[in-house]
């Protein structure tokens, strides 16, 4: 009893921070097309400086591949007043922390300081953004490193290709099916001359959002923002930004997959629409409820009672275009792929046909309104948030709003969204194999 009611109560409060949830934020826009965001906040002295430039592996050239996820090594190199290896140890010895990551839509740099350091990480920024050196000394080093990266996490990790694998069965048109970490054979063929090309097409202040969050003084950080940014030269050319769309499925494409693993995995690989659109929140409500937590239904059923799976998921890939949901499920030791195929489809199947309890369903909502309020209780999980929905959706104001439209999804919804986007004629199926069982 005492659990439950302490359940009840973190509920409740969750509850009421989403809905009070209001976090203040001034926006504007430099000549040079840099797009600001500010959020002050006081509780605490630090500060979070972020720079989201609007490329990823989609803006790639053919035979280029990896280049986005590149420069996100490539620009800690350092730049024409930071030298070779000396840009964490300014962050580091300015007592913060920095880091970048890399997605099909877009790029991410960060640092959070010390709020006393904030002209430090926008003047790091701004080096990044106009001054960083794209050379071949740096390129080189940076070169070895991604390959290496590939080989760790991708070539010699169990299921390491999953992603990338369905990845290029699911897309054939669009850029999409290119993997965002790059192959060894691009990432061996770049030039120089590439790298600087991809520089001046991408890292411009009209192709990025400077948002910046913690305990500043606005009028102050406006005035450090001018003297760091306001003289870097908008970017030539215009960005492409519409691709060639994927045209629909019409049947089910299956493939095997042999890899150095120890037990046989399914995946199921699913067209779904892109995020913000009506559909998508349907969408990722059913994948919560598929496999986010303990009582998920693939975990419930698949692991828990029928013990076919170690692990069993869903999950619906967040993009600017029309994305993915991938189904993956590891089997245990001598379970059938096939077997296991029938029980990932008997869950989905359920769903399609039966409208989900009312219990159920709210479960859902408050994990909605949990995850919510997780990403934005830190204020480098605001300044990105701000970002993210200044750049997708052309709102930042969706940090506070964006929940209604989760809100407004039905069990109707999910169960349309199931019968719509789970379609067994229109799917990839990857069986995952031992090599041991190669023919």
């Amino acid at each position: 009893m005492k659990s439950l009611s302490l359940s009840f109560f973190l509920c409740a409060f969750l509850l009421q921070a989403a809905v009070a949830q209001n976090i203040k934020f001034v926006e504007y826009e430099l000549p040079n097309g840099l797009k600001v965001i500010l959020h002050e906040d006081h509780s605490t002295p630090i500060v979070a400086v972020s720079v989201m430039y609007h490329v990823g592996s989609k803006n790639e050239k053919p035979k280029r591949s990896g280049f986005a996820h590149f420069f996100e090594h490539l620009l800690f190199e350092g730049s024409e007043n930071i030298k070779r290896g000396e840009f964490d140890d300014y962050i580091n010895n300015a007592g913060g922390s920095n880091n970048a990551n890399t997605w099909y839509d877009r790029t991410y740099y960060f640092e959070v300081l010390p709020s006393n350091q904030l002209a430090l990480g926008l003047w790091l920024e701004s080096e990044r953004m106009l001054h960083a050196k794209v050379e071949n000394i740096g390129i080189e080093t940076q070169r070895q490193v991604v390959k290496e990266e590939r080989r760790q996490r991708v070539d010699n990790q169990p299921y390491g290709r999953l992603l990338e694998e369905t990845m290029k069965r699911l897309y054939k048109v669009h850029p999409y099916k290119s993997s965002v970490i790059g192959s060894m054979e691009d990432l061996d063929a770049a030039e120089e001359e590439d790298y600087k090309q991809f520089y001046k097409d991408f890292y411009r202040p009209d192709n990025a959002i400077l948002s910046i969050a913690g305990d500043i003084d606005i009028e102050q950080t406006k005035k450090l923002i001018d003297a760091f940014f306001k003289d870097i030269p908008r970017g030539k050319g215009e960005i492409q930004r519409k691709f060639p769309q994927e045209p629909p499925m019409t049947r089910e494409l299956r493939d095997t997959v042999y890899d150095n693993v120890q037990l046989p995995a399914v995946v199921l690989g699913y067209h779904i629409p892109a995020q913000g659109t009506k559909d998508f929140y349907a969408v990722k409500m059913l994948g919560m409820l598929l496999s986010q937590g303990e009582s998920s239904r693939m975990q419930k059923i698949i692991v828990d009672e029928q013990q076919k799976a170690v692990f069993a998921g869903s999950f619906p890939l967040e993009l600017e275009d029309p994305g993915v949901n991938i189904c993956f499920a590891i089997g245990n030791m001598g379970v059938d792929p096939s077997d296991l195929e029938k029980s990932m489809d008997a869950v989905i199947s359920d769903v399609q046909t039966n409208l989900i309890p009312e219990t159920e369903f709210q479960k859902l909502q408050n994990q909605v309104e949990t995850d919510f309020v997780t990403a934005n209780n830190t204020v480098a999980g605001i300044a990105e948030s701000l970002a993210n929905y200044k750049m997708y959706y052309g709102d930042a104001n969706l940090i506070n709003t964006e929940l209604e439209r989760y809100r407004k999804v039905t069990r109707e919804d999910i169960r349309n969204a199931a019968n719509k986007y789970f379609n067994k004629n229109a799917r990839v199926v990857l069986y995952w194999l031992p090599k041991t069982r190669q023919p």
